[in-house]
Order: structure tokens, then sequence, then C-alpha cells
């Protein structure tokens, strides 16, 4: 990265617009005033908002809060996160406070965020709960991007449990920030298809270039002081909690579209995992991308052909179909075409059933060793 790190800036600092695309903005494109922004988010779908707001005139970046760099990979390397690595690259100062508790550390955050006098907060997968101090501090408001249709899914992963949930529809609002998770009114939404295939990874991509455009439009109509809040209807919320290491562990009671939602929402992260019993040997634990759903034609009549199981949690190995491999349990069947044994690399079903299947006739998996 080229250039010196550009820090949160002090009280009183006068702060230019973060970028050149901004400064030489055609200002009749913006009638009003640019607002004077203050953005907060972390990883990479917080990082696609932010371009759209560096190459926006609706906005006078003023700072880039994120949460402090972290160990990752192998190495566990101080590792800085996107919106960081982003607002560095365009000049915008970055601030990374521990919080903004009730605490010395948090008071001073606190007070250098209100010396930059924002007309608004602008959050995105933040990650840091912002107490209602926080949210008094701008002009107009904090506005929020959230990936589902509140008042469904609220909550820290809306993405995954709409995908596990099955659902055809998610969407993107833009609400007024309040104290309460996702809780605060709504002010623009839009809904999103979600497609059969959709995985956590790519309904997130998705779901973040629909939030940056949706979120422009809720900023040009705030400036045009024409964005009415509408109260979320608490009766129809859900909550969609954070996903766990343990809930990777597929269902082998559910039915097969079931099945196929659970895995997609697993992916990438943590990733769905089932076990491999073979003739009294260790389990082996295998970690299955999303299959071929529906199944084909031949698959079907190979399908038809071996149900009904009788074992609920249990699902029997049919063996290769159209380039798949065939399972089959009480409620259907299913078909993965990419598996990755512990401790290996991703191979197709052919590959593994060569590898792991020949010699062993009573194979089958199960969701627990």
């Amino acid at each position: 990265m080229d250039g010196k790190p550009v820090s949160c800036p002090a009280a009183g600092d006068e702060v230019a617009p973060a970028t050149s695309v901004q400064a030489q903005a055609d200002k009749t494109a913006a009638p009003h005033p640019p607002l004077r922004a203050v953005f907060m988010g972390t990883p990479d779908f917080a990082a696609v908002i932010l371009k759209a707001l560096l190459n926006s005139p609706l906005v006078q970046l003023l700072a880039a809060y994120t949460q402090p760099d972290r160990p990752a990979g192998r190495g566990q390397k101080l590792t800085p996160p996107p919106v960081k690595v982003l607002a560095q690259e365009h000049g915008l100062p970055v601030c990374q406070p521990l919080n903004f508790k009730s605490d010395p550390d948090g008071d001073a955050a606190c007070h250098e965020l209100a010396a930059l006098q924002p007309d608004v907060l602008i959050v995105a997968a933040y990650g840091l709960i912002l107490p209602q101090r926080v949210l008094d501090i701008p002009r107009l408001m904090p506005v929020n991007v959230h990936t589902s249709l509140l008042p469904k899914y609220r909550g820290a992963a809306p993405i995954q449990r709409a995908i596990m949930e099955g659902e055809p529809v998610t969407g993107v609002t833009i609400m007024r920030m309040e104290a309460g998770l996702d809780t605060g009114p709504i002010l623009i939404q839009r809904a999103v298809d979600i497609d059969i295939s959709d995985t956590s990874a790519t309904l997130h991509d998705t779901l973040s270039r629909e939030g940056a455009d949706l979120l422009l439009q809720a900023l040009e109509r705030l400036q045009a002081g024409a964005l009415p809040a509408i109260a979320q209807d608490d009766a129809r919320a859900t909550h969609a909690a954070k996903l766990r290491k343990e809930e990777s562990a597929l269902d082998f009671s559910l039915p097969p579209e079931k099945l196929h939602a659970q895995i997609r929402g697993l992916t990438p992260w943590p990733g769905a995992v089932m076990y491999l019993q073979r003739n009294g040997r260790e389990p082996l634990a295998v970690h299955p991308a999303p299959g071929q759903f529906p199944l084909t034609e031949k698959m079907q009549e190979a399908c038809a052909a071996a149900l009904p199981q009788a074992h609920n949690r249990t699902a029997r190995i049919l063996g290769l179909a159209d380039n798949a491999l065939l399972i089959a349990w009480a409620a259907g069947c299913y078909a993965f075409t990419s598996l990755r044994p512990a401790g290996k690399n991703s191979m197709n079903a052919a590959a593994f059933a060569n590898g792991y299947l020949s010699g062993s006739p009573e194979a089958f998996f199960t969701g627990k060793p």
C-alpha cells in the first residue's frame, strides 16, 4: 500500500473529501450540499458499501470506523480489515476504537466521533454495539444497511438463515438505527430472489451490490428531506442467530430440499460436514459442497429403485449417477458432485468413490461420528 496510513482525525481538524472522484464530481448531480458522513463497517460486505460512497457526490466522508486489526491465517499475522485497506487507499482517515462503552477508552472514542460533527452515521456490518450516546451524535440520523427484509431475520446471520430456512426471497433494508437489535424504523427496502443454487457467498455478493445501490437512493432522499420512516411490526420479527460450528453436521432426517438448503447456507463457513462409516474403520469427516438438486432423470430412477430407507438419520450410498455420488435416506435422495475428506483437497464424486469407497460395500454416511 503506497503512502502513510491516515489516522483518525483529531477534534477540530478540517476533513477534505476522501477521493479525487468526490472532489471533481459534477456539482449539478447533487442540488443539495453533500452530507457529512462517517462510515462504520469492517468486512468485505462493508467495503463494497464504502466503495460506492467513495464514488458518490452525495456525501463528504469524514472518517471510516472499523474494528481493530486481528490475527489471521496460518501465521496469525496481524491483518487489517477490508474497510481499513480500502479507506487508506483513498486517503480517508481510519478510526479503530475497541468499543464505545462507558470507560476511558469508550468515552474518548465517543468524543472523537462527536467532534467530526457528522450529518449521518452510515453503518454496515461494523461488528461493534453502538450505544444510544453514539446513535445520538449525527445531526440527521444513523442509518444501517441490513441484509434481510426486516422485521424478518434480525441479527448476525440473516443471509445464512434465509437460505437454510428455504426462503425464495430475501432483500436489503436501509433502516434508521436505534439501540435495539435491528429494531429501528424502515427507510427503504428492496427484495432479492434467492436462487436454488445460491450459497451464503454468492448471495452475500449480490446483496452487497444491491445494498450499496439502495443506500445511495436513501441518502439522496434524505438529502432532499424526503425519507419517511416506517416502524417495524415486531409481531412479524424473526431472529437470525450467529452460526455456530456445531450446526455444520448434516441432518439426514430432513427432506432433500431442506438438506440442500442446509449445505448452501453453511457454504463457505462453517461448511457442512458428514461422516463416512466403513466396515469398522474410524469415521471419516467429509465436507460436501452443494450438490445436484433437483436430481436428473437418471438420478431419480436410481433413487426410486432404492427407497424406502429404514434408518431415518443414516444415508446409504447408492453409487455414481450422472457424475455425482447418489445417497438415499428415509426422506429421499441427494447427489454430491464435490466432496472434501478431512485433511485433503476437494475432489469430484468419481475420485472420491475410487479413493474412499472401493472395497467398502457397507459404507454409509451419518451426521455425527
